[in-house]
Formats: structure tokens, C-alpha cells, sequence
């Protein structure tokens, strides 16, 4: 597993302000969090990364929304 060091996190970091660890997650996806200097927790956005066993349709919604928030402001132009 290749993680990026931008997401990572104490453990102790993470009791005291998970908040940040949301953030995290919320801009790259994902938040590993460290004990005792190895990987032992992720945290992640699952709008971002769906880890879940979704249906096909979810899957489609989650797809959808991604798109449209993405290029909004070019379907905006379109719709005029």
C-alpha cells in the first residue's frame, strides 16, 4: 500500500484534532492515521472513495455527482 505523506497523521495528532483529520481525508480522500510510527487507521471520504459494496445504481449516483460538481461551471455555460 503506497500512501501519500500529506495524509498522514499521529495517533495523538488525531485525538486531540480530528477535525484536521477530516479535512484531510475531505481534500486527498483519505487520512491514514499513525501508531508507534506504522499505518494503523484510514479515514476516508467516502464520496471520494467509496470503499463500501454500493449497488450499481449507487455507484452511477456517486459518478454523476462527481461529474457535475467537477465541471459545473461548463455545463452552466452550456445551459445558456
Amino acid at each position: 500500500m503506497q500512501i501519500d505523506t500529506n495524509t498522514i497523521v499521529s495517533a495523538t495528532e488525531a485525538n486531540q484534532n480530528f477535525s484536521r483529520v477530516t479535512r484531510i481525508a475531505e481534500k486527498n480522500g483519505q487520512a491514514v492515521i499513525f501508531k508507534n510510527n506504522r499505518p494503523k487507521y484510514m479515514v476516508i471520504d467516502l464520496e471520494h472513495s467509496p470503499i463500501l459494496d454500493l449497488t450499481d445504481d449507487e455507484k452511477i449516483d456517486i459518478v454523476a455527482a462527481r461529474i457535475l460538481k467537477r465541471f459545473k461551471p461548463a455545463f452552466e455555460e452550456l445551459a445558456k
